[in-house]
């Protein structure tokens, strides 16, 4: 029996979807400070396997399945969440100044769909408080720093090209060097200030260019829309290829509710932001597929994110093209041991198809 979906899911579901995601947090930054009790978990969670030991950008991970940025906006539960069995967490999205991100409510459930609707709009401590946070912590896996435009409100001012840039480039220079890799986040769906603003090839031209010139050690990827299709690909590659420090890509969610839904358009039509979970799935796998094909494989890797509840999700997206893969809603439904099952799962899919190593796997599907 699954207790957790049988009884404590069916219990937190009764309550408001913020209240728990703070709750969680909080629980979880007094349990991160228990060393002996993350070892707990650590024992409990983490499948130690070394088909799915790997290295990506000179990073090596335990296994590919991380943590997606969201959950712990200002990385303040990294320790305990590092103890669940992740290869990796991302934290963020960290902004230069302080984001009280968008009006409440800004979190709903679709259990039909086993998806949820976020519009939480990039609430996060800022980049300075954030930094001191994880300064000296130990890192049991690979940190990612996600880092994104600060969010000033649904009624500010749009801001100018400038001070976009400048927004990035404060908070780049003192995140830097605060963990393992930086992602990007140029399309946020759930901001009014900016989300078409990388969407001009120019822009990120500009963009890039003043990075060339902030001394950034770690491998850096670009969290970009899935919307354009197979043009805007192409267009980001054909911009990013000469920016060198550029290590890889990952998809955002695409605005509004642009998939298709079991739950009746009565329930969510009034709930503002963007559907992550099962819903999002294909979108995104043909995505990594069409990026896969046409990016230097041996330069640039992928981080595959959306949907992905089960070993089966995950080895989908991997064959597709991702050296890596997150999860953030499978957690949400399935619970903790969900990254212990996906992981267990894939050294089965790894046998069934007959790969020593799970790198063998990475785009199989797609060549």
């Amino acid at each position: 029996m699954d207790i957790y979906k049988t009884f404590i899911r069916r219990m937190l579901f009764l309550c408001d979807p913020e209240w728990i995601h703070h709750t969680t947090i909080q629980a979880g930054r007094v349990v991160g400070k228990l060393g002996w009790l993350t070892d707990g978990f650590d024992a409990v969670y983490r499948v130690r396997d070394q088909r799915l030991e790997t290295a990506v950008c000179g990073l090596r991970f335990e296994n590919p399945i991380g943590l997606a940025a969201g959950y712990d906006k200002s990385g303040e539960a990294i320790a305990f969440l590092s103890a669940l069995g992740f290869g990796h967490v991302e934290m963020g999205s960290v902004s230069a100044d302080v984001s009280l991100g968008n009006l409440k409510p800004r979190l709903f459930r679709l259990p039909q769909d086993e998806a949820v609707v976020v519009h939480y709009g990039l609430q996060n401590d800022g980049a300075e408080v954030v930094a001191k946070r994880l300064a000296g912590m130990v890192r049991r896996v690979p940190l990612g720093i996600n880092i994104v435009k600060t969010n000033r409100g649904m009624d500010a001012l749009a801001d100018c090209e400038a001070d976009i840039l400048d927004d990035y480039v404060r908070s780049i220079r003192v995140l830097k060097d605060c963990g393992d890799y930086l992602t990007l986040n140029l399309s946020c769906p759930n901001t009014e200030m900016g989300r078409n603003f990388f969407a001009e090839k120019d822009h990120v031209v500009r963009f890039l260019t003043v990075l060339s010139d902030v001394a950034i050690r770690c491998p850096v990827f670009l969290k970009v829309s899935p919307l354009g299709g197979i043009r805007a690909i192409e267009d980001l590659l054909a911009v990013v290829d000469g920016f060198d420090f550029v290590s890889g890509f990952m998809f955002n969610l695409a605005p509004g509710k642009s998939v298709v839904l079991k739950t009746s358009a009565k329930v969510w039509e009034k709930m503002p932001g963007a559907v992550a979970g099962r819903p999002v799935a294909g979108m995104l796998n043909g995505c990594i597929r069409e990026l896969f094909r046409r990016m230097d494989q041996k330069r640039y890797r992928i981080i595959g994110t959306g949907g992905v509840f089960t070993a089966e999700d995950a080895y989908e997206k991997i064959r597709l093209g991702a050296s890596l893969v997150q999860i953030l809603t499978g957690l949400i439904y399935e619970g903790p041991a969900v990254v212990r099952r996906i992981n267990s799962g894939l050294c089965r899919l790894l046998k069934r198809d007959g790969f020593e190593h799970i790198s063998d796997a990475v785009g199989s599907g797609s060549r």
